[in-house]
């Protein structure tokens, strides 16, 4: 196998891959309500004195809340690139609203 290609002999790289990022993102937000909800309610959990438990969990659904809002928004850029077409070269993006 040769460890270098011309460009001429390269094939092309393949389309990327469409997936659901936001189903993702909303069960790993759920794992997280369950935990926090484990946490509050189990005694053992909850005496220990230490906040890690809850604070991870808060920090994992601020995080994902993050992660949500992040993907929505890559989403509604890429349809609107795929309405309009892509940015003219040196030029900036179209602005829909």
């Amino acid at each position: 196998m040769p460890l270098y290609l011309p460009p001429s002999r390269a094939k092309p790289p393949p389309p990327p891959l469409r997936t659901d990022d936001r189903r993702a993102v909303l069960v790993g937000l759920a794992v997280w309500g369950v935990l926090l909800v484990v946490a509050l309610v189990v005694p053992e959990v909850r005496d220990t004195g230490e906040g890690r438990w809850l604070g991870s969990c808060i920090a994992g659904i601020a995080l994902g809340l993050i992660g949500l809002g992040y993907v929505h928004r890559r989403e509604r850029r890429a349809a609107r690139r795929r309405e309009h077409g892509p940015a003219e070269p040196g030029g900036a993006p179209p602005r829909v609203r």
